[in-house]
């Protein structure tokens, strides 16, 4: 195997100018890169990233802390997460926290104790306070701790007011949303803006709160029975992709038209709200942007690259389905 020296015998140069070109420590000129870029391709020189790594005080690792993989929101957020990190040269180190707070305190632990080198959360069962005791990269999605950790989110407000939108344009005047309560949480202003807008046009608004970390399939579907049972007048329903699916399940088991007699509008647009007919509108967050931001918000904040925003937030679109009537300009 080769090492560093025989690539500085092969490049032409010293050791240390190998190191800085590998490292990105120091000014190489172009023309030794590209002499040190060749001896590395010709000898498969392979960097001991264990070794660089402790040089440099890091463990080259990031913990990702979601609350429940099962979710396709989740699941597809942590893969373009991983995705974005492995671009970059990091590993990644998923929790799954499924409710259970020890998990990801552990996680934060690994943090204080240098096993990984910075955190990107997407939890929200641990309080807040315990993450503000680590003076240590970290990056929140849609959870606001204060000023200390980074925030990145979608534009829930404008996702919620685009809802309501759609359902003023397919006539609705009795509508159920099915949110969860967190607090401190982005996602609570689309459940806000949702029925101001729709009140503020004499829409009547009902809510159904679920516990925020409720994510299995089966909670969804005794939620969407019950609605079906209990609020006979609805004619439109307005929920988190999963819910979107099982009321409109619920619904067609009901012998009702869709979207003659009942509008539905999901919320993420994961690949669920395509796997069932018709297809579900769905107020899309762009999964992949959201995952490339928190990454090199986090990274920025590792390598010290520059100032950190402390609060990013983006835009959401509409991915139409055959569940609304009416489409927005």
């Amino acid at each position: 195997m080769a090492s560093i020296k025989d690539v500085a015998r092969e490049a032409g140069v010293g050791v240390g100018t190998v190191s800085r070109a590998i490292n990105h420590t120091g000014y190489v000129s172009p023309e030794t890169r590209k002499k040190i870029d060749e001896a590395v391709q010709k000898l498969n020189y392979k960097p001991n990233e264990l070794a660089r790594n402790l040089f440099r005080n890091r463990s080259g690792i990031v913990g990702v802390i979601v609350p429940d993989l099962d979710h396709p929101f989740f699941s597809s957020l942590v893969k373009n997460i991983e995705m974005q990190l492995y671009k970059q040269g990091y590993k990644t180190m998923v929790c799954n926290a499924v409710g259970v707070s020890d998990r990801e305190r552990e996680y934060l632990d690994m943090l204080d104790r240098n096993i990984v080198d910075g955190i990107i959360t997407g939890s929200h069962c641990l309080d807040g306070e315990e993450y503000l005791k680590y003076e240590k990269p970290i990056v929140s999605i849609d959870r606001d701790f204060g000023p200390k950790i980074p925030i990145v989110g979608s534009d829930h407000d404008m996702g919620g007011r685009m809802a309501a939108e759609l359902m003023l344009r397919d006539g609705r005047k009795n509508v159920l949303q099915i949110s969860g309560v967190s607090p401190h949480i982005l996602a609570n202003e689309r459940h806000v803006a949702f029925q101001k807008t729709l009140e503020d046009n004499g829409v009547n608004v009902l809510t159904l709160v679920m516990d925020w970390n409720v994510f299995d399939w089966k909670a969804f579907c005794e939620a969407a029975r019950k609605i079906m049972k209990e609020y006979d007048m609805i004619d439109g329903i307005f929920a988190a992709d999963l819910g979107a699916v099982a009321c409109m399940n619920m619904a067609r088991q009901g012998g009702m038209q869709i979207p003659g007699d009942i509008s539905l509008i999901g919320f993420d647009a994961t690949s669920v709200t395509q796997m069932v007919y018709p297809h579900v509108t769905a107020i899309r967050q762009n999964v992949s942007l959201l995952a490339e931001v928190s990454v090199n918000t986090l990274l920025d904040q590792i390598e010290q690259r520059r100032d950190i925003l402390h609060r990013q937030i983006l835009n959401v679109d509409v991915c139409y389905g055959g569940t609304t009537i009416s489409r927005l300009s």
